[in-house]
């Protein structure tokens, strides 16, 4: 008690070290990094996870997330190569595998990833056809996957995937598609209905062939019929007349 009366200012600064040494504490969690810059220039390493010390106020700590962030690409206004307006929307997935890149090599790593995912859906989507962009979503996914990851490379974000979330079709064109779709289902039915026919004669022929060979075949499937006509229990029964009969009348004429 007597030495803090013979040092009254000893006190205070203790207080003042005991605060200055918690300001200068900070934790970091297991999916951050902290990149520190001490009077203005970049330290060689990031720091974390866990508790760290920043040498206040020479250090400036800022906090990047290293987990994989989702970014909604708005829906984009985009004209096809046959010139087609659509309206695109996409979602892309990155994360940052060097922190201090991230910090000092783009102002915003998250709002210039976004823009270069708008500048690159429009252009590669401008590229295609409309039966293209139906028909092969996951390639141009690939590809635009490839071209935006190529250009956030030097900022040291990673893109994992990007895909095609929507794809708008003026009502024309979903009108005019729906039109071809009952084409094609008409041109199948008719294929297959001439197909069936095909069958059908080919299997007339064979059968024509086998009874021309024999002539008794053709009595056995007259009495076969007469048989089926008898177990509906018709009153009528009719006799075909052979047409080589018809013939010989012809030709006594």
């Amino acid at each position: 008690m007597a030495l803090f009366v013979e040092i009254p200012w000893l006190g205070p600064l203790c207080l003042f070290v005991i605060i200055y040494i918690a300001s200068c504490i900070k934790v970091v969690n297991q999916y951050e990094r902290a990149v520190i810059f001490r009077l203005g220039k970049l330290l060689s390493e990031p720091k974390g996870p866990g508790l760290i010390f920043i040498l206040r106020p020479f250090d400036r700590a800022v906090v990047v997330s290293m987990r994989i962030s989702v970014l909604d690409v708005p829906s984009q206004d985009v004209i096809t190569r046959d010139n087609v307006s659509l309206k695109v929307s996409a979602v892309v997935y990155s994360k940052v595998i060097d922190a201090r890149q991230a910090v000092v090599g783009v102002e915003n790593y998250r709002s210039a990833t976004s823009q270069i995912a708008q500048t690159t859906l429009r252009s590669v989507l401008g590229e295609v056809t409309l039966d293209e962009l139906l028909a092969a979503r996951e390639k141009l996914s690939q590809r635009l996957r490839e071209i935006i990851d190529m250009a956030t490379e030097p900022w040291g974000v990673e893109v994992s995937a990007v895909e095609l979330k929507s794809v708008d079709l003026p009502e024309q064109i979903q009108r005019a598609m729906g039109r071809q779709a009952e084409a094609e289902r008409e041109k199948r039915a008719k294929i297959i209905a001439a197909e069936g026919e095909l069958l059908a004669s080919k299997q007339l022929l064979e059968a024509a062939n086998v009874i021309s060979a024999n002539p008794t075949a053709i009595q056995m499937r007259y009495l076969q019929t007469l048989a089926e006509i008898a177990v509906e229990k018709n009153s009528t029964i009719l006799f075909p007349l052979p047409i080589e009969l018809m013939r010989a009348f012809e030709r006594e004429k």
